[in-house]
């Protein structure tokens, strides 16, 4: 029987020790802290539901151990009435300045207390700033989390650049300011601009040039997630190959800790309650996960909806197999590696991991499946054997008898940018609930898109692809065998796209035998 006061895997917030399975970060927090130790004003901007929090919580736990004095702010929740002038923001600051010492009888609070009423404008606050780290017989150091929410007030600018004039001027040994100043959100503060003088529309500068970025991947490490599965294992009379199961979990997450938690949440609480996981429990769960409705996946869709050039140039990673440069400069790229859409690949362009790339195939495909004709076609149970087998030729031959009869010459120039998508599409309802396909694309000179599928325990391997000439047909054949072999399979299928308007394969299909492997192909 599972304990009910045991821990619990946590997707959503911050995540406390006694309460939550944790990963051990101590390597990313030791990093952090060496810059603080140098008197760093530092940036941390990841995408939502990263786990900056947790790691700011953890470091502020560390550094008051090592002695510092820590203010940990977020401005999350407070009205923005604050920003509407400097005499609400300066005392309501020192407000929560104060809060730190809410239930304590700390020197620091009393001052604070004092000064709250008798500041009214920044340049009061800046006074105050230099008296409380001048004489607090503590190195300070402020933390302010998910600063976005108060990015777009011109008034939160100008206090960034108070701080980072007090920062230049305590360098040159004239002014006491916060040793260090850390700054968490999805967006990097440094690119924003403020107006040096009100009406010049010429004259911007950043209010935090001054800070570096942190340079670390916040991601968790395959090692760091095996930690997180060696503490649940401690709470739980269970084992499992950790390491196996931390290398699949990376695998298929790229680290994001939100998809982590998440795979590890359901696998714990809806598919092996207290019971030994295994590689199929990870699949389970992935499949469970993709059919969520979760404020993570709204916001991944939610951003390439809202913008055409990303949602354009992930169509060309996911579905053409482009290989297209990593360069943070190109500000589609920016964009969408800030959502956490795209990650560096060896200075490629890669889907930031396999979960959200799978995602982005499922939807995409919606969208093509809802603008086609094609439930006439795809009804599940007419690819169904009597023992359960999903039999894969019916449904090729039955998606390629779809195309011939709902697309004509016209619509050419739809099916070359939509076709792997109408498959994808056409193949949803026939394994919905039953079944779980995967993707890869090959980035290769046939830009090939493998899709795996799993069915009853079957396997089946599925390759689509452009026609790019005989040599080329050739050089895939040979590719495909030993993707079937790396996969332990002897049977395969191909679909070939061949837009050849005068090509005399649309239409055919045939089973080669390769060495011992067989391919069934259909040429649309």
């Amino acid at each position: 029987m599972i304990n009910s006061n045991r821990k619990e895997f946590n997707d959503a917030g911050l995540c406390v020790p006694h309460l939550h399975y944790m990963a051990d970060r101590s390597a990313k927090i030791a990093d952090m802290i060496k810059l603080v130790e140098k008197g760093k004003y530092f940036t941390i901007n990841r995408p939502r539901q990263y786990g900056k929090t947790t790691l700011l919580y953890l470091m502020e736990i560390q550094l008051e151990k090592m002695g510092y004095l820590v203010f940990d702010l977020s401005f999350e929740g407070v009205s923005d009435n604050i920003f509407a002038s400097e005499e609400l923001f300066a005392p309501t600051f020192l407000e929560m300045l104060q809060e730190k010492f809410k239930q304590t009888d700390h020197p620091l609070s009393h001052y604070l207390l004092q000064q709250i009423e008798k500041t009214d404008s920044l340049k009061a606050l800046s006074k105050v700033i230099t008296e409380l780290t001048a004489t607090a017989g503590q190195k300070i150091v402020l933390q302010i989390d998910e600063v976005d929410k108060s990015s777009n007030n011109q008034l939160f600018l100008v206090f960034l650049g108070m701080l980072r004039a007090k920062y230049l001027l305590r360098n040159k040994g004239k002014d006491s300011t916060f040793l260090s100043v850390i700054l968490a959100g999805v967006h990097d503060v440094k690119n924003l601009k403020l107006k040096i003088r009100k009406g010049d529309e010429q004259h911007y500068n950043s209010p935090w040039n001054i800070a570096a970025n942190f340079p670390g991947d916040l991601g968790l490490g395959a090692g760091e997630i095996e930690s997180l599965l060696h503490d649940f294992l401690t709470e739980n009379n269970t084992r499992m190959n950790t390491r196996e199961i931390a290398e699949k979990l990376h695998y298929l997450t790229s680290g994001y800790p939100f998809l982590v938690s998440r795979l590890c949440k359901i696998i714990d609480e809806a598919i092996q309650p207290g019971e030994q996981w295994t590689l199929s429990d990870i699949d389970t769960a992935a499949n469970i996960l993709l059919k969520e409705d979760n404020t993570n996946f709204q916001s991944l869709i939610k951003n390439l909806e809202n913008n055409r050039s990303l949602y354009d140039m992930v169509f060309r990673v996911v579905l053409e197999g482009e290989d297209i440069g990593y360069n943070l400069y190109n500000p589609i790229i920016e964009q969408g590696v800030t959502h956490g859409v795209f990650r560096d690949a060896n200075g490629r362009l890669k889907i930031h991991n396999r979960v959200y790339e799978q995602l982005i195939f499922n939807y995409m495909a919606s969208k093509v499946e809802t603008s086609s004709n094609m439930g006439h076609y795809n009804f599940s149970e007419n690819f169904l054997e009597k023992n359960g087998i999903l039999n894969m030729k019916e449904v090729m031959l039955r998606f390629q008898t779809f195309l011939k009869e709902q697309y004509s010459e016209k619509d050419l120039e739809f099916l070359e940018r939509n076709g792997r998508l109408l498959f994808l599409a056409f193949l949803r309802p026939i394994i919905n609930g039953k079944g779980f396909d995967f993707k890869e694309v090959e980035i290769s000179e046939e830009k090939r898109l493998d899709i795996v599928v799993t069915f009853n325990s079957q396997k089946y391997i599925i390759e689509l692809k452009k026609w790019y000439g005989e040599e080329s047909h050739r050089k895939g054949l040979i590719q495909l065998t030993d993707y079937l072999d790396r996969q332990d399979q002897n049977l395969g299928f191909l679909i070939i796209y061949d837009s050849r308007r005068q090509s005399n394969k649309i239409g055919e299909h045939e089973m080669i035998n390769i060495g011992s492997k067989q391919i069934f192909m259909v040429w649309v």
